[in-house]
């Protein structure tokens, strides 16, 4: 066998995308990660879904999934011995049942599905079906299940966010209750001095009872009526208690169960609609805010009418507190997948940054951009996995991150967001837009998130002063690392059981999609040699190491046999790509911090300075001490502005940049910051040409916000993958 083809062939495939003829007959079509190999069938295996949406709930305990209910079921009625197991055998399979009905499109309630489950699990054996029957009277609530599919998102959101309303309806419902018996009283208190409250018929009323023929309330009315006002309330007061007791009476915002006034619908599919009822019902609201107030001054006896008439003749919106407008109704809007980028949604992050109460639902359809199939780079996350943290920079809001199979871990997070006072964004990638999406949803959801492709993360405004209190990674696998680590069994030639470490990557999530199966090429294993390497341990070489080497993921096929997968270099672009946007989420979340390294590495060299000079005086050296920066040395020559990039193009070929136009994304600087840096007014320039490669430049001209990144021409003629990045390069020279 011709060892050197061998090599050249993965190599060729991996520089260029393209294969020799009968080298590599054999694409990624079939093949799955290896890590997923152990989840073919998930009606087999206990995790969060089916979930239980539970009717009445209250707080965080919106949501149950289907296996956690069953556990403490069996927990409650299963004695220890022969008949509990038998017991729990049965259950465990009407379970089993219950999920395999949904995840095939079933929909009901708890109680619905149990009690057609119990009739086929038991067969012809109608004591096991009374028995399991029997069962469902100990399941402690109700609700409909759901399973991880399109509308799980909404369906959740929807109802965490009605269970959230609730709370609130209750309450404010309460506190009208109040001040509308306060005014009441005021009333009543007028009426009973008054000349009409001292009337005989009125006495008789106030009486009542059987006692009511034992008085002469004409003797009584007589007596107690003289020099009694006709109405001890001023007209002006009278009116102004009237009119808030009226308000308060017919308020839509919250209706009583009795209350005639319709109730108002807060649930919306489109921004620009809950905008506009927001706006049409804020007259109502500052109508309703004011009625309020005078109502909580009158019953205090502390309305001064100089005053406060005064105030209450100019009230208007600009007069409304924060805690005022979360008295009110949330307005919920869930966009349904697709329409994200609709006329009617234009204007999502200007109504979450103008703090208008409302709570939005963002479905993810794609990870990869559609344009990117098949050109010369992947455009990963430009609108979808950055909206939130492009909201996240709005500042003044709650904003939460996540996959739909991490949403129930995450149920406290989500019913933070629903609570807060201002506005709320629940970015959400359901993994179920894809077509030839190769895993079911709930899998395809769980790899984004396992890749970095949608890490999950949160951020409340209202949680603290500084990142640490506001910024969470919860939930992420392990969030101090690059990738998910994990296992891999299997046999080796020998029939042997062999145990590999294998990184789950970005890589590894494209290939779960068969749309992408072109950036992958499977080496037969007479073919695997020492040049191939994983891709995770390949991006972390070094660009002279990484030219020499071939970049791999290990799959399974329909058998499950383990074969060597080799990424292309465009799709390793998007993956080292993923990966610096989770440095970035990592560094908010305080992991591998730069400034905290910068400031630990300064303070480490002036302490081993400060302890070199003690030992050399201890020593009595006759050689004077070596003279080390001192940290404000270091601090200076770092503060000290570098001279930025012409703000014109140079006559040259060389690479430049048009710093004056810098929007400060920290785009390039994340690329390699040795050969980009910032000016003294956060603006990028080209510090060191020769820190880095044209593939930097390139990259950073790709990825750049505003197109200021220039890469000029290549320095070095004998840099790997010219051709290409010269091509790459064109838009942007």
């Amino acid at each position: 066998m011709d060892m050197a083809a061998t090599h050249q062939d993965p190599m060729l495939f991996h520089m260029t995308g393209k294969r020799a003829a009968d080298a590599l007959p054999i694409d990624a079509e079939g093949l799955r990660p290896a890590l997923l190999a152990g989840y073919r069938d998930l009606t087999k295996l206990r995790y969060d879904y089916p979930l239980v949406l539970i009717d009445d709930a209250a707080g965080p305990e919106f949501a149950a999934p289907l296996s956690a209910t069953v556990d403490r079921l069996l927990a409650d009625l299963a004695p220890r011995g022969i008949e509990g197991e038998r017991l729990r055998r049965h259950v465990l399979r009407l379970e089993r049942d219950i999920r395999w009905q949904v995840a095939h499109g079933v929909t009901g309630r708890l109680t619905e599905l149990w009690e057609q489950a119990a009739a086929r699990v038991a067969g012809r054996d109608a004591e096991v079906e009374e028995v399991l029957r029997l069962t469902a009277a100990a399941l402690k609530f109700d609700g409909a299940v759901i399973d991880c599919d399109s509308a799980a998102p909404a369906r959740l959101l929807t109802h965490a966010w009605r269970a959230a309303q609730a709370g609130k309806a209750r309450r404010f419902r309460a506190e009208i209750d109040r001040l509308m018996r306060k005014l009441t009283d005021i009333l009543r208190a007028a009426y009973v001095h008054s000349e009409a409250g001292q009337r005989p018929e009125a006495l008789r009323a106030a009486v009542g009872g059987a006692d009511a023929d034992a008085f002469d309330f004409r003797l009584m009315s007589a007596l107690i009526r003289r020099n009694t006002p006709r109405d001890e309330l001023p007209p002006a007061r009278r009116q102004r208690i009237e009119w808030a007791l009226s308000l308060l009476r017919t308020q839509g915002f919250y209706p009583g169960p009795d209350s005639t006034t319709p109730a108002l619908d807060y649930c919306f599919d489109n921004c620009a609609a809950a905008a506009d009822a927001y706006r049409t019902r804020l007259p109502a609201m500052v109508q309703l805010v004011k009625a309020m107030a005078i109502a909580e001054l009158e019953g205090a006896g502390r309305y001064v009418e100089d005053k406060d008439d005064a105030f209450f003749a100019r009230f208007d919106e600009r007069a409304l507190t924060a805690a005022e407008l979360a008295l009110f109704p949330d307005y919920l809007v869930c966009i349904p997948p697709g329409r994200n980028d609709a006329p009617e949604n234009a204007g999502l992050l200007d109504m979450l940054s103008s703090g208008l109460p409302v709570k939005v639902l963002v479905l993810v359809d794609d990870l990869l951009e559609d344009t990117s199939i098949g050109t010369g780079h992947f455009a990963f996350g430009v609108r979808s996995a950055r909206l939130a943290t492009t909201a996240m920079g709005l500042g003044g809001m709650f904003v939460l991150q996540s996959a739909s199979s991490n949403l129930y871990a995450l149920r406290e997070r989500i019913a933070r967001g629903l609570a807060c006072q201002g506005p709320a964004l629940f970015t959400v990638f359901a993994g179920t837009a894809t077509p030839a999406a190769r895993l079911p949803p709930y899998l395809t959801a769980a790899a984004a998130m396992e890749a970095r492709a949608f890490p999950a993360f949160s951020y409340d405004a209202a949680a603290g002063e500084n990142w640490a209190a506001r910024f969470s990674l919860e939930n992420n696998p392990e969030p101090d690392g690059d990738w998910r680590l994990d296992a891999v069994e299997f046999a080796d030639e020998a029939l042997q059981r062999a145990r590999e470490p294998v990184a789950f990557t970005f890589a590894d999530f494209a290939l779960c999609d068969a749309r992408y199966a072109g950036h992958f090429a499977r080496v037969p294993r007479e073919s695997w040699n020492a040049t191939m390497t994983p891709a995770a341990d390949w991006l972390a070489l070094n660009e002279r190491d990484a030219a020499q080497r071939v970049p791999y993921l290990l799959a399974v096929d329909e058998d499950d046999v383990l074969h060597r997968v080799v990424v292309d270099a465009r799709l390793m672009s998007a993956t080292r790509r993923s990966l610096l946007l989770w440095h970035r989420l990592q560094e908010h979340g305080g992991v591998h911090d730069s400034h905290a390294e910068r400031l630990l590495a300064r303070e480490k060299a002036a302490w081993d300075a400060q302890k070199q000079k003690e030992i050399e005086a201890l020593r009595g050296a006759v050689r004077p001490a070596a003279v080390v920066p001192t940290p404000a040395v270091h601090a200076a020559a770092e503060a000290a502005p570098a001279e930025a990039a012409p703000a014109e193009k140079p006559p040259s070929d060389e690479a430049w940049i048009e710093t004056a136009r810098c929007p400060s994304c920290g785009e390039c600087t994340s690329i390699n910051d040795r050969m980009f840096a910032y000016n003294e007014n956060k603006q990028a320039y080209i510090k060191d040409i020769t820190a880095g490669t044209f593939r930097h430049l390139v990259e950073a001209a790709e990825s750049c916000q505003v197109a200021i990144i220039h890469p000029g021409k290549p320095r070095d003629p004998n840099e790997p993958g010219l051709a290409e990045l010269i091509e790459r390069a064109k838009p942007f020279q």
